[in-house]
């Protein structure tokens, strides 16, 4: 049994859930998201809920059961308030931009790179913050981790992009050599 998918989904004032041919569309102020759904599950809305079932007792409509829910809870709570990741870049000569719907960084590399901004983020760069928003969690998710990678965080002296509350773990590096050794 999941917990998760046995909780009844509230939807909030202004948002309006539907199901039909196999797919489940929220609509609310932040906007529209769509998401198929699995034959396996099944998704009712009611009395101002929403609730999600297995259509049989198989192992992967209880695999799927607590995931969907999730899904459906994310996609109701992001086109009511968007989803914000906040990445930093860091290191002498390390910067971000925007170049129309594309972000351009410059970390220690010979050229520049350019990252395509997908359709429904919204990124903004304040002095080396990058701040990545949107309605759909994964996509948020998706494109901050891609930015992440370009450069990550390396361990001597953090030079790199990380996300905002991320802890890089850091390494002592070389000492200088004694003149017991000597």
């Amino acid at each position: 049994m999941s917990r998760i998918g046995k909780r009844a989904i509230p939807i909030p004032a202004g948002t309006e859930v539907s199901v039909a041919d196999s797919r489940v569309t929220v609509k609310a102020k932040g906007g529209t998201l769509k998401r198929s759904i699995h034959p396996e599950i099944v998704i009712s809305v009611s009395n101002g809920e929403v609730a999600v079932s297995p259509a049989r007792e198989t192992r992967l409509a209880r695999a799927l059961w607590g995931t969907y829910a999730a899904h459906v809870r994310n996609m109701i709570e992001g086109v009511n308030k968007p989803f914000v990741k906040k990445l930093l870049v860091e290191g002498i000569g390390y910067k971000a931009e925007l170049a129309g719907k594309q972000l351009k960084l410059a970390v220690g590399f010979s050229h520049p790179i350019l990252i395509a901004i997908p359709d429904g983020l919204t990124v903004a760069v304040d002095k080396n913050i990058i701040t990545v928003s949107g309605a759909d969690r994964e996509q948020v998710g998706q494109f901050s981790a891609s930015v992440r990678a370009v450069k990550k965080p390396e361990p001597y002296k953090g030079k790199g992009i990380r996300y905002e509350n991320e802890v890089v773990r850091r390494k002592q590096g070389k000492k200088a050599a004694t003149a017991a050794a000597a």
